[in-house]
This record gives C-alpha cells, structure tokens and sequence, in this order.
C-alpha cells in the first residue's frame, strides 16, 4: 500500500503545473454511478479494450496523435511503462481533433507507434476526444456530472488523465506536461 502512495505521490509530483486539476480533497465529490471499469473501447488492432480487467490499478489515458510537437512523449509514456507496469496501465487513445495531425487510418497509427517508439501499452482505436461525435469515454473523463470530480476539456494532444486503483478520476494534466 505504501508504495502505490509513492507512485501516485511521485506521478503527481511529476504531472503537477499551473493548469493541473486535481481531484477534491473532501467530500465535494458529486456521486456517481460509473467509473472507469464500466467501459470498453476499440482497441487500436482489433478486439476491445475492457476497462474492467485493469482494477487494482492505476490508469494513465492519453490523447495521441503522430504529426503533434508533443508526439515524442510517446518515448517517455512508453518508458513510464515499462517501469511501472505491474501497477499503472498506459492507454492511447489517437485523435484527430486538432489541427489534423492524426490522420492515418488504424494500421498507420500503429505502426508508427511501433516502429518510432516501440510503443507496448494499449492503444485504442481512433477516437475523437472533444465536439459533437466526443466518445462516450471522453465525456465521462471530461465532465463533472459523469465523472463525480472535475470538468476538463482536453484543449490538445497529450492531455493525460490520471485513473485511481478503484476507477475514479483522480487528476487531468495539459499536453506540455511531461511524463
């Protein structure tokens, strides 16, 4: 127990800035009914990515794209990783909402991933993170009213959401925050 305290100590030591949000210390939490375990999505090669199987857990998501300045912390989320793995699952998920810069298809994004980064953690398929066609997972990191916590728009590529080992939102970072 004391050393996933450190690991979600030392993830928000790292992660913390000015545009960070944190979750609530108290009990402003609005009560909800979901939490990340209630959803699956595409996986970015087939078959399904079941949030459910990862409980016990911490869960890092992030917004990806392969034409972004902030592309290369897919190197540092990768060595983030494989460092932590037994106790922090990584999830890509790639969109192309801002400024087009991930337009590949599937097969594209994940080869890319592969052969520039070696990338090993789940990635999902593409998805679009903000607007009318927001996915369903998206909309529960997002608001407040389905997540329990914090509104937080993802205003670009890289913006990462920190997950609790029971499913909760604990904390949203910016893209230039680093991993």
């Amino acid at each position: 127990m004391i050393k996933i305290l450190a690991l979600s100590v030392a993830l928000l030591g790292c992660f913390a800035n000015s545009e960070t949000k944190l979750a609530p210390v108290s009990d402003t939490k609005v009560v909800t009914e979901k939490t990340i375990y209630d959803f699956k999505v595409e996986a970015l090669e087939g078959g399904n990515i079941d949030f459910s199987t990862y409980k016990g857990k911490k869960i890092l998501i992030v917004n990806t794209a392969s034409k972004c300045g902030y592309t290369p912390q897919y190197k540092e989320l990768e060595a983030l990783y494989q460092q932590y793995k037994d106790k922090l699952v990584i999830v890509g998920f790639p969109a192309n909402n801002f400024m087009s810069q991930e337009p590949g298809t599937n097969a594209d994004i994940a080869a890319f991933c592969e052969k520039n980064y070696g990338v090993t953690f789940p990635m999902a398929a593409k998805i679009s993170v903000k607007g009318n066609d927001i996915a369903p997972l998206y909309q529960w990191l997002t608001q407040k009213s389905q997540n329990g916590v914090l509104d937080a728009e993802v205003k670009w590529n890289f913006n990462k959401f920190l997950i609790d080992e029971k499913g909760n939102l604990l904390a949203y970072f910016p893209s230039k925050v680093t991993p």
